[in-house]
């Protein structure tokens, strides 16, 4: 019998194309090619581009095949490894369900309200989980800076609403620095969220379906050396990762039993990254933000932690391809 035959699509079109890269080099590593026939497709601006054997390959988008060798491939499954737009905000995932080819990610809905802060803290909230208070912006608003400052407690984060990495995020210590943060984060994307700041300490935790059982995988406690878990603490070692976090158990279970139930309610796939404060004042797990496609660099998290699991990185990435295609059957 043949082996199925994936795509692994890397790149993208936003600032965080560098991660996804990175993230290339572990997953490219660490795909077992016993198992499955794989082809690299970097998926850019300029371009969608299958790299095989030092050459670029054009994708005919129509149909998302590849001429390699005087053979057109097909692909059975896609692993997505795009963090940003389009592998993460549903774009590719709602031009793979219309071929009928599954991925490894999230569905196109999902991803597109997870990848927006906001809507991902309404969905959330309205379903019993708890997260910060916080305000919505879209650019052209007029924004009462004095209105605002009266309705939260400061610290506050200001955001762009949609994407990741920290980029174009800043923790504002009072209503003084709204202004610069608020047109920081709108050079970054046409909405803002401004939202208060959770004292406590930060968790996050990976949560996959493998086998068809939705896993809790050993959390991570996060303490940066920066303000805040910005891009240099999560990408430039300004931070430390301790992994398995070492939390009381009634926290740990409450923080596994949050992940699990928000994997459910957004009708999660593939592995995801939810971020949690531990909100010490009320005893209560409070939710940041969920990431579709997190970090699998060697500075990530999810590679901690599935080593930590006991697992490979080979059979993690296996049983993820296996679930897609098994919905493929399905």
């Amino acid at each position: 019998m043949s082996q199925p035959v994936i795509a692994f699509v890397t790149g993208g079109y936003s600032g965080e194309a560098q991660i996804s890269y990175k993230s290339a080099i572990t997953i490219q590593a660490n795909i077992d090619t016993d198992k499955f026939e794989y082809y690299t497709i970097d998926i850019r601006k300029d371009g969608w581009f299958c790299l095989h054997q030092g050459a670029e390959l054009p994708v005919d988008r129509a149909n998302f095949t590849v001429p390699v060798d005087g053979q057109t491939i097909r692909f059975d499954a896609v692993l997505i490894g795009i963090h940003g737009t389009p592998g993460e905000d549903g774009k590719l995932q709602g031009y793979f369900d219309m071929l009928g080819i599954p991925y490894t990610s999230c569905d196109a809905t999902a991803s597109a309200i997870t990848f927006n802060k906001r809507y991902t803290v309404a969905v959330a909230g309205m379903s019993g989980i708890h997260v910060a208070r916080s305000f919505h912006y879209f650019k052209g608003d007029a924004i009462d800076v004095e209105q605002l400052a009266a309705a939260l407690q400061f610290p506050v984060f200001v955001k762009p609403a949609n994407g990741g990495s920290s980029i174009g995020m800043s923790k504002v210590p009072d209503a003084t620095g709204l202004p610069a943060a608020i047109d920081k984060a709108f050079a970054e994307d046409d909405q803002v969220l401004v939202e208060e700041f959770i004292a406590g300490r930060e968790f996050t935790i990976g949560v996959a379906r493998l086998h068809g059982q939705i896993v809790a995988l050993p959390m991570t406690e996060v303490i940066s050396e920066n303000y805040f878990f910005d891009f240099e603490a999560k990408y430039q070692g300004k931070s430390k990762e301790i992994t398995p976090a070492e939390v009381e158990e009634w926290k740990a279970e409450k923080i596994r039993v949050a992940a699990k139930k928000i994997y459910s309610i957004f009708n999660c796939n593939g592995v995801v990254r939810i971020d949690f404060i531990f909100n010490e004042a009320v005893g209560e797990p409070y939710m940041l933000e969920i990431n579709t496609v997190p970090g699998q660099s060697a500075a990530s998290i999810v590679p901690q932690q599935v080593k930590a699991m006991g697992w490979s990185l080979r059979d993690f990435y296996s049983a993820l391809i296996e679930d897609a295609l098994h919905r493929r059957k399905g």
